[in-house]
């Protein structure tokens, strides 16, 4: 991909995985709040300013990286992790993984609301409006439900510290929940070795597939 292809991906990706981190973390915090954590928000975390939730690394370098070395085909990117404290939940455990569900939960809605704008508001426009402000719309909305569906589907892995993995410490007898426990500070390497070998797509690309089903409901 030459310069000029690089930039305008950079510019269709930004605001959707802007979109996508900051609803998947906001929501997080919010189903804290809801629930008895008032952690985020004395952090000043529920909020949508962006620059509440952006990691200099997960949420600027990380992406620009993978933008260069896949040639454009894969961007990915995370925010900073919300701050919650479980032993302000009345049962920290259901408390936890409430938590946790709500950032995949929120990026399938925001998929889903730009599903709907798509098919219903946008595309019915065409021809009415100019092409240079159709055209990049239409990008920036297709991009947005993809990076939204997929980050979704990898936070899901059942691997702690991923959302999915403390969900599964939230359902789980607990035994086993406090096994898990002890894998939680080899998570993050276990994650990047499954990124590394391609495990993460046995598990992630079927959920997509899945979510993308849902999405052809609207």
């Amino acid at each position: 991909m030459d310069f000029t292809g690089i930039l305008r991906q950079i510019i269709i990706s930004t605001p959707a995985i802007l979109i996508a981190i900051v609803f998947h973390e906001l929501a997080h915090g919010l189903v804290a709040y809801r629930l008895g954590d008032n952690t985020a928000k004395l952090s000043g975390r529920l909020t949508l300013n962006p620059l509440s939730h952006i990691d200099p690394f997960g949420t600027i370098i990380m992406p620009f990286m993978l933008l260069i070395l896949t040639n454009g085909q894969w961007v990915f990117g995370y925010a900073r992790p919300v701050p919650v404290n479980p032993y302000n939940f009345r049962n920290p455990r259901a408390g936890m993984a409430l938590t946790a569900a709500g950032g995949p939960a929120a990026n399938l809605l925001v998929a889903i609301i730009c599903t709907i704008m798509l098919k219903l508001i946008v595309l019915p426009l065409m021809g009415a409006i100019p092409d240079y402000i159709f055209d990049p719309l239409i990008l920036i909305l297709r991009s947005t439900i993809m990076i939204n569906i997929v980050l979704a589907a990898f936070n899901l892995i059942p691997i702690p510290p991923l959302d999915g993995g403390r969900i599964l410490m939230g359902v789980l007898p607990l035994q086993y929940a406090q096994m898990m426990e002890k894998i939680e500070p080899f998570g993050s390497l276990i994650v990047i070795f499954m990124i590394i070998t391609g495990l993460t797509t046995v598990f992630v690309w079927p959920l997509v597939k899945f979510f993308f089903s849902i999405l052809s409901l609207f």
